[in-house]
């Protein structure tokens, strides 16, 4: 995955939400580890919250930063799995205008090749609301590294090449403007 040298990289501002009903900021290995991941790549670390796994909860955090103009992109830990309490995905499906499907297939492609069939437990999505990207990761280590390390630093470099989603955080609000 090339990485133009040449071109001007633009940093990002990227909230950290993980969500559990356990962890606090002491505990929070995921969350952590995707706090460093964001700032060593040169990307500002805006806000890290935890909320427990209520639905509302998500769902108000993620539209409080949706309209916060300092906020480009929110990345969540936690909450992705198919068990009672995991409700990160619909929370997130709640506020998302566009999906990028491709995200999630991505995300357990490579996960696969780590984890097998497993990865079928895994309902990591990202999507596109208000202008501001968002991620739903699960809440491993491992998932946050292989999301960070093999999709997101990549995606989220303006440098990279063929494409990234940088640059195109400029066009997002396109259809807002119509309105």
């Amino acid at each position: 995955m090339p990485i133009d040298e040449s071109l001007t990289f633009l940093p990002v501002n990227i909230a950290v939400l993980t969500v559990s009903d356990t962890r606090d900021l002491s505990t929070d290995r995921s969350g952590q580890i995707l706090a460093e991941r964001i700032e060593a790549a040169g990307h500002r670390l805006v806000e890290r919250r935890i909320v427990k796994d209520e639905a509302d909860a998500i769902e108000a955090l993620l539209r409080g930063w949706i309209a916060d103009p300092q906020v480009d992109c929110v990345i969540s830990t936690g909450g992705t799995g198919i068990t009672g309490r995991d409700v990160t995905p619909e929370a997130f499906a709640r506020v998302i205008e566009k999906e990028i499907t491709g995200f999630g297939e991505l995300f357990r492609m490579l996960s696969y090749a780590k984890i097998g069939t497993s990865t079928i437990q895994s309902r990591a999505i990202g999507g596109v609301a208000g202008g501001t990207y968002l991620f739903a990761l699960p809440g491993s280590s491992g998932a946050v590294k292989d999301a960070w390390d093999d999709i997101l630093r990549f995606q989220l470099d303006s440098r990279h090449r063929p494409c990234n989603l940088v640059e195109l955080m400029p066009r997002l609000k396109e259809h807002l403007k119509a309105a």
